[in-house]
């Protein structure tokens, strides 16, 4: 049961991230910049709360007074820093194609971290998938004809990030989540204080612009809560796979949505990743009926 929650977990996560380049075309007039230091800031506050709300001030004490846990906390707020900032630029610069390459590519690192570094066993049709996934990825990368570094840097940034979640020092996931974003919030807040100081900072500029900055937090926490609840769930080679579902979903906001031209070469790449896609899930679909039907049997006995 656990197994199944963690996939539901994920596919939420991953559809949530689908369509939020909707939420930040809307803030594009925001330097991206001052977009991560709002996004870092107001995460702070909410995750919080939920903290109070769940009684677990204890835990987060204990975390932060842990130096491995602490440390891997630092980390993950590095390469989250890094993972939102390239990619609010990347969607407010109308380069939300770009940012979905990002997120195809990124399943195969965190497939190659899983089966590498913690062993993480792959069934022959996954193989298979993974291999077909990586031929596509490459044709559309060679036949673009640009190197992607939109779509590098955010895949390696959210790879490694999974990876981080793995590990066994790691907070729980809320509390992890806070002290990811509380260990980079104090920057942030320093440079939205001197943009404020200067008058050119967007908080205040108008309600709309005000009220959509500080609704940032909410829309940043919620599918990483997601994802963090899930990852401790199920193995980072299907989370690698499952992440296929935001960047279909950002490549057709794109295309349909805001019009961004993609070219023959990146259809080939991405019709070879759908197909790896359809093998992977028709494979994972057979692996959790079996396990179901083992844990039904062993109910019985």
């Amino acid at each position: 049961m656990e197994y199944r929650k963690g996939i539901w977990l994920a596919v939420v996560a991953y559809s949530f991230w689908g369509f939020v380049p909707i939420f930040w075309k809307a803030l594009d007039s925001v330097p991206a910049l001052e977009l991560l230091a709002h996004r870092i800031l107001w995460s702070v506050p909410l995750l919080f709360l939920v903290i109070v709300a769940r009684r677990h001030l204890g835990t987060l004490r204990d975390s932060f007074r842990t130096p491995g846990t602490a440390v891997t906390a630092l980390a993950g707020g590095i390469l989250l820093s890094i993972n939102w900032g390239v990619f609010v630029w990347a969607v407010t610069t109308s380069h939300i194609v770009e940012a979905s390459l990002g997120y195809f590519i990124n399943p195969l690192v965190s497939v190659a971290l899983g089966v590498i570094v913690l062993r993480e066993h792959l069934s022959l049709a996954q193989r298979i998938a993974v291999g077909i996934a990586v031929v596509g990825v490459a044709g559309m990368t060679v036949l673009s004809g640009v190197a992607p570094w939109i779509s590098l840097i955010l895949a390696f940034s959210f790879g490694t990030y999974g990876l981080l979640k793995k590990r066994t020092t790691a907070a729980p996931p809320i509390e992890g989540l806070f002290m990811e974003s509380a260990f980079v919030a104090i920057p942030a807040l320093l440079y939205i204080g001197v943009l404020a100081g200067d008058g050119t900072g967007a908080l205040g500029s108008s309600p709309t612009t005000t009220l959509l900055l500080i609704t940032a937090g909410a829309v940043t926490v919620f599918p990483l809560v997601l994802f963090g609840a899930s990852a401790k769930r199920i193995p980072l080679s299907t989370l690698g796979i499952l992440q296929y579902i935001t960047p279909i979903l950002q490549l057709l906001l794109g295309v349909v949505m805001y019009g961004e031209v993609v070219s023959s070469g990146e259809w080939f790449g991405f019709v070879l990743v759908w197909i790896a896609l359809a093998i992977y899930t028709i494979d994972n679909v057979r692996i959790l009926m079996a396990t179901d039907r083992s844990e039904a049997a062993a109910d019985h006995d």
